[in-house]
């Protein structure tokens, strides 16, 4: 029966998320509110940091407050529905809701995942060629680069969400997950998934790949230019400005890789579990702090933001 000849209304999912483990859903509750607060302040922070120094006003920092935005949106569009589920007894959301979470977090991944890449261009210009990174990197092409990477997040989230909606559903149907997530809802489907796990194939490939062919191709050239420096502290100063987003990278790709290749078997459930955390709650918590320990200009804008005034001070 497809969703076309029911009615939205009566189909219900009801998601299982940690309700296994009782005796840890309060210490899960508390962990993962000290992580949101912690998520929101340091991208928000980082954010207002940005745009608070002049010296942060480059093509780097520029896609870097678009990450933090993209984080924070994401935290927020997964976290309170987690932390909901943790301390209330009904665990269900309706059709509506549940399609909505999914496709505003999808856009949010699928733009991230470009934006990464974008950002590895960006290091490359940076390092290949400094004398030309001006021009570029100039403003236009950045808000253009911009522009492409949210405009490909809404498509690709639309295609996938599509996709999704093809699909048929019982009145109430179990999601052996914490969110509206894309194998979690194929998983409930009662209809054939043939077409969808065609899309979901090829799409999700395109993306991944196509994005990790510019990383690593762009790291690639980086590598071989710090290489033939000759000033030791000249390697030190490049590797030392890729060193941020060479982590989120590996944390991003490796957690997303591990997700979607992991078999969809009843075992692998709770490391899936396991790992959806990781990838939607602690990792958009992890960039502000990846991007401000290594960065002296990050650091010092902090520093003068939370120092306290010497007028306050001598009153």
């Amino acid at each position: 029966m497809r969703n076309a000849d029911r009615n939205e209304s009566d189909v219900i999912f009801i998601l299982l998320g940690f309700s296994d483990y009782p005796d840890v859903q309060i210490p899960l509750f508390l962990v993962f509110l000290v992580i949101y607060i912690i998520t929101v302040i340091g991208n928000l922070g980082m954010i207002v940091i940005i745009r608070f120094n002049p010296k942060l006003h480059t093509p780097m920092y520029f896609f870097l407050s678009h990450l933090s935005f993209l984080d924070f949106c994401y935290s927020s569009i997964i976290t309170p529905k987690l932390l909901q589920i943790l301390v209330v007894e009904d665990r269900t959301i309706s059709f509506a809701p549940c399609f909505i979470q999914y496709s505003l977090a999808a856009i949010c991944v699928d733009t991230e995942t470009f934006l990464l890449a974008v950002m590895a261009y960006d290091r490359f210009v940076a390092i290949c060629s400094p004398l030309r990174y001006v021009v570029v990197m100039s403003q236009k092409r950045c808000a253009l680069l911009l522009t492409a990477v949210y405009t490909w997040g809404m498509i690709s989230s639309g295609i996938f969400l599509y996709s999704l909606l093809i699909l048929s559903f019982s009145g109430t149907n179990i999601i052996n997950n914490f969110l509206c997530e894309y194998s979690a809802i194929l998983s409930a489907s009662i209809s054939d998934k043939h077409v969808t796990e065609t899309i979901l194939f090829i799409l999700a490939n395109f993306d991944t790949f196509f994005t990790l062919i510019i990383v690593l191709t762009s790291y690639a050239f980086i590598f071989v230019t710090v290489l033939k420096m000759h000033s030791a502290s000249g390697r030190y100063k490049a590797f030392s400005t890729c060193a941020s987003h060479l982590t989120a990278v590996t944390i991003f790709f490796g957690t997303l890789l591990f997700l979607y290749c992991l078999p969809s078997s009843k075992s692998s459930w709770l490391l899936v579990r396991v790992n959806t955390v990781f990838y939607t709650v602690v990792i958009p918590m992890l960039n502000p702090l990846i991007y401000s320990f290594r960065n002296k200009d990050v650091k010092e804008t902090i520093r003068k933001l939370t120092e306290v005034p010497t007028w306050w001070c001598s009153g």
